[in-house]
Parts: structure tokens; sequence; C-alpha cells
């Protein structure tokens, strides 16, 4: 079992097949905060179509599939699941043949919008089970369209521009878009340092977390003999050890900067230099006709 290998979230995999290696770092980071900031006040048919959008760019991506399927069906199940427990926890479960007030008084406003409910199960009795109303209104069933399609977008653009990017490249491109920032004297460079600190330091998570569950695996430990209460003791230990195993490499990553007296951070070595063909050119192109045409479509369809 490696998970570094199987599950490569918020890695860099090196090749040269994927023309989403090819665009600016810059680009990327624009339409990356286009999946981030676009769902916000829009409504389900914008977010269902960001999601169909990032599954053809993966699809199309000439990307192994090795690399993202695993993920991305991990991913789906997730979204899936939160959005399902969405709709069941803002769905009205009330009878649906009692009223709290006169429906003579919304008869003008029910006329004029869309039926309130998508799904209605009356009183139903199997066998010696009985089943009470049940109602799916069609803000519950929004509700579970915008958690899960959120949660995809967010997760799965930000590990698509991981997958082709070097973290190095994402901080120049961000360094670029601060540099206004330097004039006033804000410290982004020391930011931007951290950021990639950060970004080194999912690996070694990653790492940890493979590291426990393999010693858990070759404990052959027997959940069913322990019972609920000492299992559930097992687990915060678990979760204890991952901890102190991340912290212990944080404070020797800490240990090893504050060994060198000074650091020099420029964020300008940072940026890859790719061949300029008329490929590259190409793909520049229309991922620049890609965020224009997105924010024209934001703007006519996305609101809610």
């Amino acid at each position: 079992m490696n998970l570094l290998t199987k599950f490569s979230v918020g890695q860099y995999v090196h090749g040269n097949r994927s023309w989403l290696r090819i665009i600016d770092s810059r680009l990327k980071i624009i339409i990356v905060m286009l999946f981030l900031i676009t769902p916000i006040w829009a409504g389900p048919l914008w977010r269902l179509s960001l999601v169909a959008c990032l599954l053809l760019i993966t699809f199309f991506s000439l990307l192994p599939s090795r690399v993202w399927w695993r993920s991305l069906c991990f991913l789906s199940c997730l979204s899936l699941l939160i959005g399902f427990l969405s709709v069941l926890a803002s769905s009205d479960i009330q009878s649906l043949d009692s009223y709290l007030r006169n429906p003579n008084e919304l008869r003008v406003l029910v006329e004029n919008t869309k039926e309130w409910n998508i799904l209605q199960i009356p009183s139903q009795k199997i066998w010696f089970i009985s089943f009470g109303p049940y109602n799916i209104s069609r803000k519950a069933f929004e509700l579970g369209i915008k958690t899960s399609t959120l949660i995809f977008t967010v997760i799965h653009s930000v590990n698509l521009m991981l997958l082709t990017t070097f973290q190095e490249d994402i901080v120049w491109g961000l360094s670029w878009f601060l540099y206004p920032f330097r004039k006033i004297g804000l410290p982004v460079s020391k930011w931007l340092f951290q950021l990639l600190i950060a970004l080194r330091f999912i690996p070694l998570v990653q790492e940890e977390f493979q590291n426990i569950i393999k010693s858990v695996s070759v404990r052959s430990i027997n959940f069913r003999n322990l019972g609920l209460k000492k299992s559930f003791k097992v687990l915060l230990v678990i979760v204890e050890r991952l901890f102190q195993n991340i912290f212990l490499r944080i404070d020797q990553g800490a240990e090893s900067l504050l060994s060198k007296k000074k650091i020099n951070i420029k964020t300008n070595r940072f940026r890859t230099f790719y061949p300029s063909t008329s490929f590259s050119v190409i793909v520049n192109t229309l991922s620049i006709c890609f965020i224009c045409i997105a924010i024209f479509l934001r703007k006519l369809y996305g609101a809610l």
C-alpha cells in the first residue's frame, strides 16, 4: 500500500503528455480562482456546469488515468454523500395533511412560482414498521446541489493545478500578482515562502498518514473483540500519534531554517521557463479565451 503513488493529491506528477503543463502559471491561477469564486451567489445551473467543465478538462487533459481516477472517484462519492445528507437535513418532515396556516393566504404567491416540493412521500406502513410523511423541498434539493458541487470544484480544481504545476511556479505566479503590495512595504516574499513550505509539507503529511495505517495493519487489531469504547480509544491514540509525528516534522523543519543565519528569498528564480512553441502559444491563447467566456457566461446565466 503506497498512498503517495495511488492518491497523488496535491503532488506534482512529472511528465510532458498533458497540455495543462504548458499553460502559464498566472493563467492557471486565474482559472482556479474562477472555479473558487464564481460559485458564490450562483445558481445550481452554473455550479453543475462547473462540475461538468472540470470533468471534461480531466478526461481530455491527457494525464495518465492512474494519476487522477482514484482521487476523482473518492471525491465524487464524498461530494454526493455530503449533498445527500444536506438534502435530508434541510427537508421538511412535517405532516403533509396538516398546515400551520391557511393555504389560501399563499395562493397568489404559489401561482407565480414553481412547485415548492420535488418529492412527497405520504405516511406508509410496511409490515409492522410505520413510516411518517416526508417532503423534499426545492430549497433542500438546491442546497444539496450547492454543497456537493462546491466541495467538488474547490478540491478538484486545486488538485488539477497542483498535479500539473511546479510548486515554485505557483509561488512565482502569485508573486507576480502581489507585486504592487511590495511597494507598500508588505512582506510578500515571506508570505510566499511560507506558502511554498506548506505546499512542500503536503507529501510529508500523506507519508505520516500512510505509516500510521501500515503500523495498524501490521498489528492486526481486532476491533470486534475490543468493543466500541476500546476501539474508539485506540482510534484516538492513532490520531494523537499522527499529529505528534506531524508536529515532529514541523519542529525539524523549523530547526533547519533557524540554523541558517540569513535566508535570501528571491521569487524570480522560482519561475519555470518552458520552450516557446506555436502549440504553447495556442494553448495559452485558448486559456485566455476560456477565461473571458467563463466571465461572460457567469454574468448571463450564473445568477441565482
